[in-house]
């Protein structure tokens, strides 16, 4: 079965397609169906946005359509971003996927956080995976994992989870960059794997 999965980044393109590569689909792109459209993201929520995008590209390309939305909630900034997460550090700072935007996210970042204390540097990566059917159904799945804003970056950078480089999980005593955890941990603790095991049963 031919599944659109409706991202413009590539790092969420490539985590979701390992992740869904256990099922017998044909996972496509929105470059694969020739589609280059985009959607205001107009909700208030990650669920509401995830639904948005869903909708959107599943009546343009006719095929079931699976859409996420996410970001970093930190404890100390009232929850901020959410869903704002890439347009955190300014207007000029569009859903571009590339390493100035992911660079000047984690300066922001830090300097937000500046002098907030260690035992007050809590956060919380959230996503919500949609899944629409050509039929107008739609399914959602939230996955979350907690961890702490690091005082300093990770040398290492992902491009397009420009907030994994900063975002720590003490348990582990490692940043959440999908390369520094082993496949076990990321199958463990993967907030992306742990939406979309939500709505598998529904996709096949």
């Amino acid at each position: 079965m031919k599944t659109l999965i409706a991202t413009t980044n590539p790092a969420k393109l490539a985590e979701i397609k390992s992740f869904l590569s256990d099922l017998p689909l044909e996972l496509v792109s929105l470059k694969d169906v020739g589609i280059n459209q985009d959607v205001e993201e107009t909700g208030k929520t990650f669920e509401e946005n995830a639904i948005i995008k869903g909708k959107f590209f599943c009546k343009l390309s006719g095929l079931p359509t699976i859409a996420d939305d996410g970001g970093i909630e930190i404890d100390a900034l009232n929850g901020e971003p959410g869903v704002y997460s890439r347009r955190w550090a300014g207007e000029e700072n569009t859903l571009t996927h590339d390493t100035d935007s992911d660079e000047r996210l984690i300066n922001y970042t830090l300097k937000r956080m500046q002098g907030i204390p260690s035992e007050k540097r809590g956060a919380q990566m959230r996503v919500v995976e949609a899944l629409v059917l050509p039929t107008g159904e739609v399914f959602t799945g939230e996955g979350i994992i907690r961890g702490v804003i690091s005082e300093k970056p990770s040398e290492q950078r992902y491009l397009g989870f420009p907030f994994r480089s900063l975002f720590f999980i003490p348990e582990l005593n490692k940043f959440y960059n999908h390369d520094s955890l082993t496949k076990e941990e990321n199958e463990r603790y993967n907030h992306r794997k742990k939406a979309l095991d939500k709505i598998k049963n529904i996709i096949i």
